[in-house]
């Protein structure tokens, strides 16, 4: 153990040290950095739960990227067919990174009820569906089971279902149109087996989902045609160099697009998030190592005594600095450490208890999402220290204009 430490070290423990007249300022010193380690847990672990909570509720209803026929243009329901007979289908596997890729169609329609109707998107979807994120949507009945002969089984909306008066084992009459001309729509009546609510209300509002084999004999297709394909990534961070390679690798009669491309104003708002969290990062490590200067200043002042002493020695300049260094590291890691504690705390509460509720309309999700990274509290931890650290280093320069002969007088 050096010196310096080892003097650091006595101070700390030192009795008048926590009844000096830098004891309030230090303590306040440690709870900036504590709140403003609290705040930034927060703002991260929000910030980024609200970004992947977001992406997936789309992924959910579209996939990563949609493959379809070219004179479909950008309409919501399926218009013109896709032969399933692809090279890219059932398994992408000339393309790394491709963890799922399924066939849908979607028709328009209206459900009519006795009191009221609403107009909705059916999705026709088959045995290859991953149903993955609708499992933690789910909230009564249900998922549909397509993988046998064709049945009524349909997936509702809870916002839907509230809408038009309807539960779990209900049956209703589903309206659709047909060609051209024909002045008389195609009638399905269907039961619904499931109730979901993904919170974004812009597709619970509209999505039902049934066997893709309803659409395909209103739209009189052959069992082989499709409306579109949904391709999904093992990495989002990768969906635009793999939509780029999937585009590469369709048919010249087929378009792709992702759901950055899609939704364009969603994923702009979304990369707003990383911005405004870096501005708060930043700010809350200004506010704590302008406190820590403060307390660090004040202790300079009581100790001017014994950094004569040390000097008059033969200590240098730097090593008296260390000194100082060391003792404002410790502050900074205690305020860290409750910080954690704090920050920590409140994140798995809300995790696990959701006591902070957001409106979906807004927000598209139901209360704050969190994502609790070990890697990035690791990083912000050791940001935090060294930052305050580096701002310190410049106001323990006053050490070295201290003169040993009037240090050693000063009262």
């Amino acid at each position: 153990m050096n010196l310096e430490f080892f003097i650091a070290k006595r101070i700390i423990k030192s009795k008048d040290y926590k009844s000096s007249v830098s004891a309030p300022i230090i303590k306040i010193a440690i709870m900036a950095i504590a709140i403003g380690l609290v705040v930034m847990l927060v703002a991260i672990a929000t910030g980024v739960g609200l970004k992947h909570k977001i992406r997936e509720k789309i992924a959910a209803f579209n996939g990563h990227i949609q493959i379809y026929n070219y004179d479909n243009n950008e309409s919501e329901v399926s218009v013109l067919p896709v032969s399933i007979n692809q090279e890219f289908y059932p398994e992408f596997k000339n393309i790394e990174g491709i963890s799922h890729i399924q066939a849908v169609a979607a028709k328009a329609g209206i459900i009519r009820m006795e009191d009221t109707f609403e107009g909705i998107i059916t999705k026709g979807v088959g045995k290859d569906y991953d149903w993955k994120y609708f499992k933690e949507y789910l909230r009564e009945g249900r998922l549909p089971d397509y993988s046998g002969k064709l049945n009524n089984e349909v997936l509702m909306s809870r916002y839907l279902a509230d809408r038009l008066q309807l539960k779990v084992g209900d049956t209703f009459n589903a309206f659709f149109l047909k060609d051209e001309g024909s002045t008389i729509p195609n009638q399905r009546v269907f039961e619904i087996t499931g109730i979901y609510d993904s919170g974004f209300q812009e597709f619970d509002a509209k999505y039902i989902f049934t066997d893709i084999r309803h659409i395909q004999r209103m739209n009189r297709w052959a069992k082989d045609e499709v409306g579109s394909f949904e391709v999904f990534v093992n990495d989002f961070d990768d969906i635009e160099e793999k939509g780029n390679e999937v585009y590469g690798k369709t048919l010249s009669t087929l378009d792709s697009e992702t759901i950055l491309d899609k939704y364009p104003s969603i994923f702009e708002w979304l990369g707003m998030f990383d911005f405004n969290i870096a501005v708060i990062i930043g700010i809350l490590i200004i506010v704590g190592g302008f406190n820590m200067i403060t307390a660090l200043l004040v202790l300079i002042l009581e100790r001017t005594q014994m950094i004569g002493i040390l000097k008059a020695l033969g200590s240098d300049d730097w090593t008296v600095r260390k000194i100082f260094l060391y003792n404002a590291a410790y502050l900074i890691a205690v305020g860290i450490f409750w910080g954690n504690v704090i920050g920590i705390g409140l994140l798995l509460l809300q995790k696990y208890f959701g006591f902070v509720s957001l409106d979906p309309e807004t927000y598209y999700v139901t209360e704050a999402p969190v994502y609790i990274s070990p890697v990035y509290i690791v990083l912000l931890n050791i940001g935090t220290l060294l930052l305050c650290l580096v701002m310190l280093l410049v106001p323990s320069y006053i050490i070295t204009k201290i003169v040993p002969a009037k240090a050693m007088r000063f009262d």
